[in-house]
């Protein structure tokens, strides 16, 4: 019988685990906006595989409104990565991912105050992240992803 108690309370603990694990993995302009990072990470953003093969990076919008992202370089590991945005200020911007060859290969919507995620098959070498709204890029919201 005591064999039997502790294992239900072993199941019991296991449950309560996996409850307080879950998250929503949808988004929209109503989310709450992602937890700031610190000046270390916002140098570069390391992406962290969740399942075999995925990964995910997140970009941010300059939450002052100014045109530029919090960050102009960001590294990734190669293979199926979401690409996590957020814009906390009340200018448009989005990110969008171009290839070496100039060719746009994921971008996310235009918003303001939300967030937004696309996902992109990356291979290892160089891509430009950059906001598509007109004027933004060439004011210099840009930078570079290197995918190892």
């Amino acid at each position: 019988m005591k064999k039997f108690a502790a294992l239900f309370a072993l199941l019991l603990a296991a449950l309560a685990l996996v409850a307080c694990g879950g998250g929503s993995d949808t988004t929209s302009e109503e989310s709450a906006p992602a937890p700031e990072t610190t000046k270390e990470a916002e140098g570069e953003k390391e992406a962290e595989g969740g399942t075999a093969g995925a990964a995910s990076i997140e970009f941010e919008a300059d939450p002052s409104g100014s045109l530029a992202f919090t960050t102009d370089e960001a590294t990734s590991k190669a293979g199926k990565v979401t690409v996590n945005f957020t814009n906390q200020s009340a200018v448009p911007h989005d990110v969008a991912l171009e290839d070496e060859a100039g060719e746009t290969i994921a971008e996310t919507e235009v918003l303001a105050e939300g967030t937004d995620s696309t996902t992109a098959e990356l291979k290892p070498g160089k891509y430009t992240f950059y906001c598509t709204v007109p004027g933004h890029r060439q004011a210099g919201m840009e930078g570079t992803l290197t995918v190892k």
